[in-house]
């Protein structure tokens, strides 16, 4: 492999490119753990970054986020029914808020943060 590189004064610096790829849809909880492992993990997050699969790693987080969501909501609701939205709405959203937070945070702990 060989390398070119740029004077800047007395200097040489190698001409360096990150890999592109294609960026997929990342939503709350790729946002969530590009900045998880920022903050906890800057060599590997650098890593991912510089190699050009830190995209496609956030993408997987979030499909795999998701996909949790939306099989633990049914088993929560299945656990603890919701009242009747037809005569108490507000009971029964603050239920199904309680639900989605139960539900996120055991995504957050298993996806996001680990």
């Amino acid at each position: 492999m060989k390398m070119t590189y740029h004077r800047k004064g007395d200097y040489l610096f190698p001409n360096l490119k990150v890999m592109q790829e294609e960026s997929a849809a990342i939503g709350k909880y790729g946002m969530l753990r590009e900045t998880y492992l920022r903050e906890n993990h800057p060599n590997w997050y650098t890593s991912m970054t510089l190699t050009g699969k830190l995209n496609r790693h956030l993408a997987e987080v979030e499909t795999s986020a998701q996909e949790m969501m939306e099989t633990l909501m049914p088993k929560l609701l299945q656990k603890y029914p919701a009242p009747d939205k037809s005569k108490e709405q507000l009971q029964w959203v603050a239920h199904m808020n309680n639900l989605t937070a139960m539900a996120e945070e055991t995504v957050l702990a298993e996806v996001v943060y680990n």
